[in-house]
């Protein structure tokens, strides 16, 4: 029995009174219900995009971010929170870039670095690039030994050692080139544990006494505290810690799999054994598969970065800053070895065990990311041919071993400097590391996708209105074509199969090139000046 369902309010006349055939059961609904039923199709659908953004989200809630908020709400209360958003706002503004160039290539930024700059280059960019995995890895190991420590009394060089569950984790569970229902449970995982940092921040939120909400939305608003005295540096610092240069390789790299997923259902790519070997290295993904995910990856993504990334570092900074701003005490040493005995002082002993619980599972997602960027690096930029899980182990015992060496001969402190160090290396190195990604995105060549004509191994039939193909593959789906005569009801000719191929140019616009230089030269500059401020001796706050 077929169930023909049609729109009283935009079906023509000859549709709504045709006479069905035998069998046929009709059910006319209203414009409103079909509405809603797009919209609920619509939900589904995007629902099958979560993950990727989750991840990357990952990237900017990292122990790095917490040192500099707590700084920045200790120093200026609210005040800092525009910072904040500006900072998550240039982060959105490249990972888009990132997804994009994923997306339209199907390689991500490491890959594409390969394919396109002279070997030299490509080689140097390698270095920088496995350097920033290092400095971010890094700092995850001593946001994880730091949690343990106030948490469970783990000494500090046993914590640092712990750190390496997180590499075990990415050995058994994530193949980037294996099935999308594995990746998809890996995704779940990661997503599982920042919720949990989600709920510690909520619950955070509760016990303390933010004061009036006008206060907090001025936060958000530009003020003089931004660059007056060591604000700039703190903002400069919110920066650095904000976009990071291994989430750029995160973001271009994520969002394949269901790009490579949709081609493979709808007959576009058929991989050989030899190519998922190397990690689909030749596939590029279909228009159809493009238009069809591109749009639901990037609004998952934003959605991830505004509503979770922004959340946390938000709240690390109004919860600093209503217990720590005007406090001489402990103002001038809110750092994360003493934020937990500051707010279990200061509010209460849960207050102290949630924060570092936060920490935890942020430190313990954002190593499991990074650890996962240094696959992508590794892979993309020189394809190697060792396995991957010794290449993510010889990464984090390059991280390990200084974290080691510093806690056994200058204990806590020798960890906090190594915390600082690893801000001012990525904030060194993002100029660098982002300034192919915008190259490529302008570049018309390389962003541009072939419109597919011929579809293998399939059946093309064209409907009765004659204005969409349907094609008889694993799911049918219809896809827009030309507009063709309403009496057609026959496939496209030979001749229109065959003919010369056409290609869609899906480079940056002229406006979004011009934005992404502004927001280059700015991160640059500003990132340089706080170096230089830092080399000539003065206190840059982290």
């Amino acid at each position: 029995m077929v169930l023909e369902i049609r729109e009283t309010s935009t079906a023509s006349l000859s549709d709504m009174f045709s006479i069905p055939q035998e069998g046929d059961e009709v059910l006319t609904v209203r414009s409103g219900d079909n509405k809603v039923q797009k919209l609920f199709r619509m939900c589904r659908k995007y629902a099958r995009f979560i993950g990727p953004g989750l991840m990357v989200s990952v990237s900017y809630m990292d122990p790095g971010n917490y040192s500099t908020a707590v700084a920045a709400g200790s120093a200026h209360k609210y005040k800092l929170l525009f910072s904040m958003f500006v900072s998550n706002l240039m982060a959105g503004f490249l990972q888009c870039l990132c997804a994009r160039l994923g997306a339209v290539t199907g390689l991500d930024l490491a890959q594409n670095c390969k394919k396109h700059l002279p070997h030299g280059l490509n080689i140097t960019l390698y270095i920088l690039a496995e350097i920033a995995i290092i400095a971010t890895d890094l700092a995850e190991v001593v946001g994880t030994a730091i949690s343990l420590n106030n948490l469970f009394g783990v000494p500090l060089a046993v914590g640092v050692i712990l750190t390496v569950v997180d590499v075990l984790i990415v050995l058994m569970a994530y193949k980037p080139n294996g099935d999308l229902k594995i990746i998809r449970y890996f995704e779940l995982f990661v997503s599982f544990l920042v919720i949990c940092t989600v709920i510690c921040f909520a619950i955070e939120l509760f016990y303390v006494n933010l004061g009036p909400p006008k206060e907090i939305l001025r936060g958000f608003l530009p003020s003089d505290a931004v660059i007056k005295g060591d604000g700039l540096y703190l903002s400069l610092a919110i920066l650095g810690a904000t976009v990071m240069p291994h989430s750029l390789y995160l973001g271009s790299g994520v969002v394949q799999p269901r790009l490579r997923d949709y081609d493979i259902t709808h007959g576009y790519y058929k991989p050989e054994e030899e190519d998922v070997d190397n990690n689909h290295e030749d596939y590029k993904p279909s228009y159809e598969a493009i238009q069809e995910t591109l749009h639901y990856t990037v609004a998952e993504l934003l959605v991830s970065l505004f509503t979770i990334a922004l959340f946390v570092n938000c709240a690390i900074l109004m919860v600093s800053g209503a217990t720590l701003y005007d406090n001489d005490e402990y103002a001038d040493g809110a750092d994360l070895f003493s934020i937990y005995n500051l707010l279990c002082s200061t509010l209460s002993k849960s207050a102290g065990t949630i924060f570092m619980l936060a920490l935890l599972f942020s430190g313990q997602s954002a190593g499991i990311v990074c650890t996962l960027s240094g696959q992508i690096v590794s892979e993309g930029f020189l394809n190697w041919t060792i396995a991957p899980g010794l290449r993510r182990s010889l990464t984090r015992a390059v991280a390990i071993t200084p974290c080691l060496i510093l806690v056994i001969v200058a204990g806590r402190t020798g960890l906090s400097g190594a915390l600082i160090a690893s801000q001012v290396v990525l904030s060194l190195l993002l100029p660098f590391v982002s300034a192919p990604l915008l190259y490529f995105t302008a570049n018309k060549n390389i962003m541009s996708v072939e419109i597919t004509k011929d579809i293998p191994n399939t059946r093309q039939t064209v409907s009765r209105r004659g204005k969409y193909t349907k094609l008889s593959t694993v799911e049918e789906e219809e896809f827009p074509l030309q507009d063709m005569d309403s009496s057609e009801d026959t496939a496209p000719s030979n001749s229109q199969v065959e003919s010369a191929p056409e290609y869609k140019d899906m480079s940056n616009s002229k406006l979004v090139n011009v934005l992404a230089v502004l927001v280059w030269l700015l991160i640059s500059g500003l990132n340089f000046f706080m170096l230089i401020s830092f080399a000539q001796g003065q206190e840059v706050p982290m």
